[in-house]
């Protein structure tokens, strides 16, 4: 892809491809004010800015939750390739569920704020800390309060005092977290013009001691809001996971329960 910064994106979601390696054996644009359009245009001074116009650009319009179908492609440590199916509902801000190989709860993940729960072939759950911060950065930006990205985002180790800019894919980008020519402090991209976040530069996930990259493509208009329906991780270069989404679906039925594990048996 093109780029103009040497670097390393649940899905949507990273949280799939933490599962895997722990259980594996081996359209049309929207119309928008003119003043919006300038506005995310001119620098931000801070990534905290930049945060507040993503919030203030899609707060009103930004679906509460979706549904989708997910092709995943994963790659092993031993260059084998894995094809699963995937089923993914969330509920914006804050809860994911992943059910994997069969649409129902014997093997599913659940994320829950700062918290993952996961189960395999109807076992019991295993819970642990863990924040997804694709999530905050692709979905919950939009409908939490900016105080609660800053946070979570800054906790997440990255700078958000940063801002310089780019290219991504041929369209300009923020680049919150690092100065151009920097690839390996961890840093997220934000697409100028659409203000939805399209890549990012972490410490590895299989292996600590590389860099990881994550990138959302593939864009489109999602009911007041937007969706990318091609994921990619990569770490070190070589790809890990790759996720295409089918079926999407915007606000569907979304209840509280279905993210709690005691109320799922």
């Amino acid at each position: 892809m093109p780029r103009s910064h040497s670097r390393f994106s649940s899905c949507p979601f990273i949280v799939g491809l933490l599962f895997t390696i722990a259980t594996s054996a081996s359209a049309p644009l929207f119309s928008f004010a003119v003043a919006s359009a300038q506005t995310s245009a001119s620098p931000p001074s801070s990534g905290v800015e930049l945060l507040q116009r993503m919030h203030d650009r899609y707060a009103k319009t930004w679906y509460r939750s979706l549904s989708f179908t997910q092709s995943t492609e994963i790659h092993l440590p031993n260059d084998s390739v894995v094809h699963q199916t995937w089923w993914e509902t969330a509920s914006v801000p804050g809860y994911l569920r992943i059910r994997r190989l069969t649409n129902d709860d014997r093997n599913v993940s659940i994320y829950r704020k700062d918290s993952l729960y996961t189960r395999r072939n109807g076992g019991p759950w295993q819970g642990r800390k863990l924040r997804n911060d694709l999530m905050v950065l692709g979905f919950d930006v939009y409908r939490q309060p900016v105080d609660t990205s800053v946070q979570i985002l800054r906790e997440e180790g990255y700078n958000l005092d940063v801002v310089s800019d780019g290219t991504w894919d041929g369209r300009p980008v923020w680049v919150v977290g690092a100065q151009n020519g920097d690839s390996t402090t961890p840093q997220f991209w934000i697409d100028k013009e659409r203000l939805v976040y399209v890549h990012s530069i972490m410490r590895g996930i299989r292996d600590t001691t590389k860099t990881a990259t994550v990138t959302f493509g593939d864009y489109a208009p999602l009911a007041g809001g937007w969706i990318s329906r091609d994921v990619s991780i990569e770490e070190g270069g070589k790809l890990l996971q790759r996720e295409v989404y089918r079926d999407i679906k915007a606000n569907v039925d979304a209840p509280p329960a279905i993210f709690d594990p005691a109320q799922i048996p």
